[in-house]
């Protein structure tokens, strides 16, 4: 088989995939099982004796096991299904990998429930949509903030769950994306700096903040590209990302925020702990939409401009025989 034509197919499926049927139910969808197992090892971490030197320890040991061990199932699992079923189907498992650590639909469905939510002026609903993609208290916030923290989120999730796992990709396949998926879980699941995650997901936001430091940067340049082809602020977005990008308190979050605030020439704010952008105009349900367009196009760009060079020239240098073997 020839490795770069198996993995730009792959990449190609997977994302079509995504887009025309987006996430399977909790159910059926490996990271939701991938969150389970993560859910029964959380007070074993813990312990009950354990000191904080320990527990950060055991969640060392845990993440960096949990990936590794991940990895090699999947590519072992690669390398017999292509040696068992022919090509078609490798092509087919590597391609809904992939579609497994992407969610750019998921990302599309969950802000349009809240801008429905927001056009049927129902507040109490728009919130609770809110908290589903938010880690903050969403109970008391008012409209202008539910848009702000949905184009908040569109701008990182793009990093998150688009750009990250596509870069990895590109570098390591099928299994380099679900590491990177991995890591993003743990985070989400025990990446907290208050009890009782504080020590033992100290390695899960360390490895989360190191893995997405070079795409949300990337992330971040492509959507001011973006911005310019959909006819946004490009040069806004130029300025705010300057100014904004180190205001948040991760150190990767700020820039894709920052460069989608300046793009639609609005503030972003999360009351008591940033504001990106200047408000030369309101937030509003069509931001949110142009939002999407810019996490949309962005993700065309990273792959056109980006994923499919470097697997052409990783297959040039020989990297993916070496990966493979096929």
């Amino acid at each position: 088989m020839n490795e770069f034509y198996f993995l730009f197919l792959s990449l190609g499926i997977g994302i079509a995939i995504d887009l025309v049927y987006g996430d399977p139910s909790n159910k059926y969808h490996p990271v939701a099982w991938l969150g389970k197992i993560i859910t029964l090892f959380i007070p074993l971490l813990k312990g009950e004796k354990n000191s904080q030197n320990e527990e950060k320890l055991n969640g060392m040991i845990f993440a960096i096991t949990l990936i590794i061990v991940t990895g090699l199932i999947i590519h072992y699992f690669i390398l017999t299904t292509f040696h068992l079923l022919g090509e078609a189907a490798t092509i087919i498992l590597s391609a809904l990998i992939l579609k497994i650590t992407i969610a750019i639909r998921g990302m599309e469905k969950h802000s349009k429930a809240i801008m429905y939510s927001l056009e049927e002026r129902d507040l109490k609903q728009a919130q609770y949509n809110l908290s589903m993609i938010v880690r903050r208290d969403t109970k008391n916030i008012d409209e202008p903030h539910i848009i702000s923290g949905t184009i908040e989120c569109i701008g990182e999730s793009t990093v998150d769950g688009i750009i990250s796992p596509l870069f990895y990709f590109s570098l390591f396949g099928p299994v380099g994306a679900f590491a990177e998926r991995i890591i993003n879980t743990l985070d989400s699941m025990i990446g907290y700096k208050d009890e009782p995650y504080q020590h033992i997901g100290w390695m899960s936001a360390r490895l989360d903040t190191l893995s997405n430091f070079i795409p949300s940067r990337i992330s971040a340049f492509l959507m001011v590209i973006s911005a310019k082809m959909i006819g946004a602020d490009w040069k806004n977005s130029i300025e705010v990302l300057r100014r904004d990008h180190n205001k948040t308190f991760s150190p990767n979050a700020g820039y894709p925020m920052a460069a989608m605030a300046g793009a639609l020439r609005i503030r972003l704010e999360k009351i008591g702990h940033y504001s990106l952008g200047y408000e030369y105009e309101s937030v509003s349900i069509e931001k949110c939409r142009i939002a999407i367009s810019i996490m949309k196009a962005t993700t065309v760009l990273f792959c056109t401009c980006l994923s499919l060079p470097i697997l052409a020239i990783l297959y040039i240098l020989g990297w993916w025989k070496l990966l493979f073997g096929f």
